[in-house]
């Protein structure tokens, strides 16, 4: 795994020097410790601290205008956010949803165990029988799905359409394998890719530990994981939008870079 400062080159690049945000006007391919390639676009400004956050591509634009009675086109789009265990996606992804209430959701994923006492249907899950799943899965229906102790969970492309008709961002988070999938299903045009890389192999662990929740298998396997998403990540980083990599005392940066970012995808957000 590697840190923060060997992250890959971005068509955007970010200054925080004391004359404030700037751009490179030269597009230049940009690494975090500020190494410098060859020639792309003119790129945008997302104020954020250094080595935090490299942008590539700006996300997918949707009209999200209102109407005359204020009512706002009902249509929205899709943020896949990806990243190792304990990398901090939902704690990000908690004060994002905190903020801005309505204008982000969540996907709400499908099962085939019972429901417990004070579930709804449609609501905590989508409680489906086991062969009905296992058709769906077949069809292509689900971007990701897994079996865990016998019982099937997984994310419908239907359930991330319901979100997106209320005009909001579906916010998934999901594996690389499921960011494949989703590149790959007709969610993809309207869809932008984050990925949370940890700055180092031995502040993931930390994280892990300093849950006080893991046991030593747990860590362990969790660790092996994040092995193989940064083997992914760093096979093709280009195909992420954006990167986000911080320590702890950096969160707020990372999470303005976060926000900021979006706030391109929801041109109207307040």
């Amino acid at each position: 795994m590697t840190g923060a400062a060997t992250i890959s080159g971005s068509k955007n690049t970010i200054d925080s020097s004391n004359d404030g945000p700037k751009v490179d006007e030269g597009g230049k391919r940009q690494k975090l410790e500020e190494h410098t390639d060859e020639q792309q676009g003119k790129a945008g400004v997302i104020p954020v601290a250094p080595q935090v956050a490299i942008v590539r591509h700006p996300p997918p634009q949707r009209n999200n205008s209102k109407s005359e009675d204020g009512a706002r086109s009902q249509f929205g789009s899709v943020c896949v956010v990806t990243g190792p265990s304990g990398v901090g996606k939902s704690t990000l992804i908690k004060k994002l949803l905190a903020e801005f209430p309505g204008r982000f959701g969540l996907a709400v994923s499908h099962t085939t165990r019972d429901p417990r006492p004070g579930e709804e249907n449609g609501v905590a899950y989508h409680f489906i029988t086991q062969e009905k799943m296992k058709e769906d899965i077949a069809a292509g229906a689900f971007i990701e799905h897994a079996q865990v102790h016998g019982k099937f969970y997984g994310t419908s492309i239907a359930s991330v359409e319901a979100v997106m008709a209320t005009g909001a961002v579906c916010l998934l988070d999901i594996d690389v394998q499921g960011a494949a999938s989703v590149r790959s299903s007709r969610l993809c045009e309207d869809t932008s890719f984050i990925f949370f890389a940890p700055p180092s192999d031995e502040i993931l662990e930390q994280r892990l530990r300093g849950r006080g929740t893991e046991t030593e298998e747990k860590i362990s396997i969790r660790l092996q994981g994040a092995k193989h998403e940064m083997h992914v990540y760093n096979s093709n980083p280009d195909v992420w939008n954006m990167t986000l990599s911080w320590i702890n005392e950096q969160c707020e940066d990372a999470y303005s870079a976060f926000r900021a970012f979006l706030r391109q995808q929801v041109p109207d957000l307040s």
